[in-house]
């Protein structure tokens, strides 16, 4: 069955405007977070040189949670989200869940961002109020993301391709200070450095855990390119294009990049709250550049700030369209974009801007609202992989006709399931993180109380009422097979 049940309200469509060009680089975009910059000082000082696995398995992890978001979206074009196939797959509640939650994931790391910018531009203009590059943040992306979906698209792709030039330059600048032995008061510039420090695992097997709590949160917005399904030009090529180059990048990007980092300089001197980025080239006695990288960071965090009203947007316009959120939001604008969500997405990331004034210390703001949006996170993902289990069993056919299939398949699911069991446990091991962990559950709780009061509403209930004929029907058809199956065993 190719039908999509929940797109019940025939509205104007959003029109697929997105390349190639900017799919690849939006998913780029996603895959180098704000906390590849800003995070990973913090990561570097916790788990030190083994930080390099961290990355690595957690990137490994995700390339199967993209790979089966992959498959379902291309099952039926129709979909233009995940929350789509979750309400879809596993009934109605499930879009609904994961609509908001995802909307929910973004405005708060919209809120990390507005954050992570004001405290950037205060160091770059000392004495500049936080309120001012806040709220300039907002209107400019607020007007870029008015004008087409391919002006979001173009600043997208502008905004990542600024991420890729510094890190590359980075790289080089690092490699050529390693092979010229570069002296700094730490010592020489080596490849030795990664091990000759405590060994690769200097803080033992808890260190290692720790690094686990906030290089998650650099991964957040991988699964980007789900949300522009409905707006890709050629989805069936463009998507599978840039979610099989996500291993690539994480080797490249991430691993490459904390290579050269801990080479140049040992992982004992990193500090949490402070970018390597930049003490990297201000230790290679670049100044002018360590300022360049300073604007670059303010870059990567308007880049995810962007993609979070991009995507919160859509997302709200998507639980609109099948009644889970208010009509008003249902509307697109004469140029096809829903500008009612985006004046909410907006609104609401100003709240950074009072988070910022309410508590002292920006570092403490910026954790606590990444670890509770990177909880969120997982439960996003995780309901990726069981709406894929669902699809394995109740739409086989489509699997087996499938062009682009999940490695590993089913198995490797609960490979994932096991992982993000244990990044769950490894937040609870350390006070700021366990809070913001205990935090979050009260979000569901709200969730689920307007789920109790909105299911009853006549429009899902023909909704259910259509889920359950289509398991049925699914079920049946199931049972048909098994049958053919025992009476060519008979004959």
């Amino acid at each position: 069955m190719t039908t999509n049940p929940v797109k019940t309200l025939q509205e104007p469509h959003l029109e697929r405007q997105l390349t190639n060009r900017h799919i690849q680089l939006i998913a780029i975009g996603g895959a180098i977070g704000t906390g590849l910059f800003m995070g990973s000082g913090k990561t570097i000082s916790a788990a030190g040189p083994s930080v390099i696995f961290v990355y690595m398995i957690i990137g490994f992890m995700l390339f199967f949670v993209m790979r089966a978001m992959g498959e379902l979206l291309l099952s039926n074009l129709n979909y233009k989200s995940f929350s789509d196939f979750a309400a879809d797959l596993l009934g109605p509640w499930a879009g609904f869940f994961t609509g908001w939650t995802y909307w929910f994931c973004w405005v708060i790391t919209g809120i990390a961002d507005v954050i992570a910018i004001a405290g950037y531009s205060k160091e770059l203009w000392p004495g500049l109020p936080l309120w001012i590059p806040g709220l300039a943040t907002v209107a400019i992306l607020l007007l870029l993301n008015l004008v087409t979906v391919k002006a979001f698209g173009e600043t997208e792709f502008w905004f990542a391709l600024i991420k890729i030039i510094a890190i590359a330059a980075l790289i080089i600048v690092g490699m050529f200070m390693i092979f010229t032995g570069f002296q700094s008061d730490a010592g020489p510039a080596t490849f030795t450095n990664l091990w000759s420090h405590g060994g690769m695992f200097p803080n033992e097997f808890m260190g290692f855990v720790a690094g686990f709590q906030i290089a998650v949160f650099a991964f957040v917005g991988i699964e980007l390119v789900g949300t522009t399904a409905a707006e890709a030009k050629d989805p069936e090529k463009n998507l599978p294009r840039a979610i099989n180059s996500i291993p690539i990048r994480v080797l490249l990007f991430y691993v490459g990049a904390l290579i050269i980092l801990m080479s140049v300089t040992p992982w004992t001197q990193f500090q949490a709250g402070h970018s390597p980025f930049i003490a990297m080239f201000s230790l290679a006695g670049l100044g002018a550049a360590a300022t360049v990288v300073n604007l670059v960071v303010l870059s990567s965090a308007m880049s995810s700030a962007n993609s979070g009203i991009y995507s919160t947007s859509r997302m709200v316009y998507g639980l609109a369209q099948e009644g889970d959120a208010p009509s008003v939001f249902r509307h697109l604008s004469a140029r096809k974009v829903p500008q009612n969500a985006l004046f909410l997405s907006c609104v609401l990331l100003l709240s950074g801007v009072i988070l910022m004034y309410a508590g002292q210390d920006i570092g403490k703001a910026f954790e606590m609202v990444t670890t509770v949006s990177a909880v969120c996170f997982v439960f996003v993902w995780s309901i990726i992989l069981a709406s894929y289990l669902a699809f394995r069993r109740r739409r086989s056919h489509l699997h087996e006709a499938s062009k682009y299939r999940m490695p590993g398949g089913v198995p490797m699911v609960w490979v994932v399931f096991a992982f993000f069991a244990f990044v769950l446990w490894a937040l609870t091991t350390q006070e700021d993180t366990l809070l913001a962990l205990l935090v979050t559950p009260v979000w569901f709780l709200i969730l689920g109380a307007a789920w109790l009061v909105l299911r009853r509403r006549p429009v899902h209930l023909a909704r259910y009422a259509t889920f359950k004929s289509e398991l049925a029907q699914d079920l049946d058809a199931e049972a048909s097979a098994i049958g053919r199956d025992l009476d060519g065993a008979k004959k």
